[in-house]
């Protein structure tokens, strides 16, 4: 049987209705770093099981998080990190790596490697869309739905 997973990074203490319908029923969640409050982080863990890493803008409550992690879901192995510039030994060598931190959108394969950064389901920077994925499992096989939101009103560095 297959499993939805949610995938999404750099919220920045904004966690957007559509976002948590779009995440409900998911098998698991991933966030690849910079929730930036305990608050966000309580309503990811009420929707469903979360695998998160601290990003660069979290602090205090955040301590406990790790920088990287490595876990299995399904027949594969994944990694997660919040700037993938810091990868580890690890973390090079896991079948899927999660990474935030640019707030763009990018699936690419490294060799063996599918690297994967969901974008910014938070606050964007400059013009990139809001993005986040839901990623479909079936044993070693996936396959990844681009969700893309539409900001309300753009204002400045952030939207």
């Amino acid at each position: 049987m297959s499993k939805r997973i949610a995938i999404l990074s750099d919220t920045h203490n904004l966690l957007r209705q559509d976002i948590l319908e779009g995440i409900r029923g998911c098998d698991a969640i991933l966030h690849a770093g910079d929730i930036c409050s305990e608050e966000i982080m309580d309503q990811l863990r009420a929707a469903g099981p979360v695998y998160v890493v601290r990003g660069n803008n979290d602090f205090g409550w955040a301590s406990s998080l790790s920088r990287s992690l490595v876990f299995q879901l399904e027949d594969l192995k994944f990694g997660m990190i919040h700037d993938k510039r810091y990868l580890s030994k690890e973390l090079r060598e896991v079948d899927i790596l999660i990474h935030g931190h640019t707030h763009q959108y990018d699936a690419t394969w490294v060799g063996e490697q599918f690297q994967f950064n969901p974008g910014s389901a938070g606050r964007p920077r400059y013009t990139n869309e809001l993005t986040y994925a839901i990623m479909t499992l079936d044993g070693r096989d996936f396959s990844i739905e681009k969700r893309t939101l539409i900001p309300e009103k753009r204002r400045g560095f952030f939207w």
